[in-house]
């Protein structure tokens, strides 16, 4: 983000719908130069459609430009801590039964949304149809066919920074997997171990081998 742009945003995320004369004095810019900076946040939906504000006195209606929901991407986060705690202090409270049960039941969650493989469907159009699907939820995947089957590379983990000390998470990615495609996944190399990608092999049941889709 470009300093300036990201200053318009951090002036908005505290106070709130502001106009270009304001946001012009705060940054010591001329309003034409916040105007063309204001068009770019709009351009890319992180700003929305500004607002009229009515004056009391004469004169010409001020605009009010203020944050979209999509602008929340671009302040700190830290889900990724917060999860890891929960999960830190629920593995040290409950027993491990309660802790197979909680999994089992993120897990079913995370699957009642995923595309099922209509039965008749060649593996390769369902490869297709799985990553299409991962690739919605931040998995930056793709599949290759190789000599003796198919596998699934997902180079993006949406669970980074915590899947490495609850492998549990990496197992919640191998049921998906195997779901979405209709058929048994194994594993084969580990974002959480050094590996460029997740990679998840499946069988072939076809007899010729099927060229790589990205």
């Amino acid at each position: 983000m470009q300093a300036t742009r990201q200053q318009i945003l951090d002036h908005l995320k505290v106070h709130g719908p502001t106009t270009v004369d304001q946001l012009a004095a705060v940054l010591g810019l001329s309003p034409v130069t916040v105007r063309h900076h204001l068009d770019i946040l709009r351009s890319e939906e992180l700003i929305g459609e500004p607002v009229v504000r009515r004056r009391n006195t004469r004169g010409r209606p001020q605009h009010l430009f203020a944050l979209t929901d999509k602008a929340a991407s671009h302040f700190p986060k830290r889900y990724h801590e917060l999860a890891g705690g929960l999960l830190e202090q629920l593995k040290r409270h409950a027993d491990e039964r309660t802790v197979n049960v909680i999994f089992a039941g993120l897990s079913d969650s995370m699957l009642a949304t995923a595309p099922r493989p209509e039965p008749e469907s060649a593996l390769p159009e369902r490869l297709t149809q799985a990553v299409s699907y991962l690739n919605t939820q931040g998995y930056v995947a793709r599949w290759q066919a190789v000599s003796d089957g198919f596998v699934i590379h997902t180079c993006n983990c949406p669970f980074e920074g915590v899947a490495s000390a609850h492998g549990e998470l990496c197992g919640l990615d191998a049921r998906l997997i195997s779901t979405l495609v209709g058929e048994p996944v194994e594993r084969r190399s580990h974002l959480a171990d050094g590996d460029s990608s997740c990679t998840y092999y499946i069988p072939s049941r076809v007899s010729v081998v099927q060229p790589m889709i990205e």
